[in-house]
């Protein structure tokens, strides 16, 4: 690969799954001219897709194979598009900046593309929208933000993304010190904060997790669950997140009629549509919502019902070989 196509990589103008593949590019003295280097960037832009489509496979909630046409098409009737990930899936997180990308492409002139990010905490939601706006450095901004440690190489295109299209992005998720706060000291302690920190939460009481999710939830901490008992304060902890996520998509649904709102979160807070799906539904009764849920597998055209099935809408398979995303 070109020295130069390196680079954009490097600094995460591209996503880091695609380093080293799809770029045929023949470039001697990237000191030449602007359009050698706007070459470069189409190239590698226009190798998304191929790459992509060679390391993922596409079903539908009972194992059909499916396009990422049919998953567009879906999407053009939906008000919420949820991509839920393995946070250290390189393949997953450039199949949703191809997911976003598309949705611009083919909705953008009618309706408003928004981007949600669990990867991002209320309270910075002010720093993220003057980053936007270009009132302030990106170096400032990582400063003042707090982003996760895979930020450049897997969520940085999309923000950029959305900066360079003018687009607005949600910072959707609880801040972190109160989700500890919920799993130390249990569901009501969030009452004693301030008016101004209730500000970067849901209304209070957050609502309850559902018999389904509090089962699902239990299963994965190697708890038994005995249905009707009380969650626990990690079981808490987790919903105060799920409806954290819930109600800020829900407040830019209502402030933006007829948007398009494509959230990415952990696969477990959509899986199933439950967790945050189910909280969307209480907060925006009649928002329809679209689950896309991204696994990878080792045999990733091999859709295996016992443990895929119903996880979403559509199931996106992908290949568990290619390196891993490091946060």
């Amino acid at each position: 690969m070109p020295d130069g196509a390196a680079s954009l990589i490097k600094r995460g103008v591209v996503p880091s799954a695609f380093s080293g593949r799809g770029c045929l590019l023949i470039l001697q003295d990237m000191g030449k001219s602007l359009q050698a280097l706007a070459a470069i960037v189409l190239l590698v832009s226009m190798s998304f897709a191929q790459s992509a489509e060679k390391k993922y496979s596409i079903f539908d909630a009972k194992g059909k194979p499916a396009t990422f046409d049919d998953l567009m098409t879906a999407a053009a009737s939906a008000d919420v598009l949820f991509l839920g990930e393995f946070h250290d899936d390189s393949v997953a997180h450039a199949f949703q900046f191809e997911v976003f990308e598309a949705a611009i492409g083919r909705f953008g002139e009618k309706r408003k593309v928004t981007l949600s990010l669990e990867m991002f905490e209320r309270d910075v939601q002010v720093v993220l929208d003057e980053y936007l706006a270009g009132h302030i450095t990106e170096d400032h901004f990582l400063r003042s933000s707090r982003p996760w440690g895979n930020y450049k190489a897997d969520y940085r295109p999309l923000v950029e993304l959305a900066r360079e299209k003018k687009l607005e992005v949600i910072a959707a998720n609880a801040p972190r010190r109160y989700v500890n706060m919920v799993s130390r000291l249990g569901k009501e302690s969030v009452e004693k904060l301030s008016p101004e920190a209730k500000k970067w939460l849901p209304p209070l009481p957050f609502g309850e997790p559902s018999e389904a999710y509090a089962r699902k939830f239990n299963a994965l901490m190697g708890r038994i669950h005995e249905p009707g008992q009380a969650p626990s304060t990690i079981l808490y902890s987790q919903t105060l997140w799920d409806a954290s996520m819930a109600y800020w998509i829900s407040e830019s649904l209502k402030q933006n009629r007829g948007s398009l709102v494509i959230h990415l979160n952990g696969g477990f807070h959509t899986e199933s549509r439950l967790g945050t799906v189910e909280h969307l539904e209480r907060y925006s009764p009649n928002a329809r919502s679209v689950v896309i849920t991204i696994r990878y597998e080792e045999d990733f055209s091999n859709f295996d019902k016992a443990k895929h099935a119903g996880l979403g809408d559509f199931v996106v398979l992908t290949d568990a070989s290619q390196p891993r995303s490091q946060r």
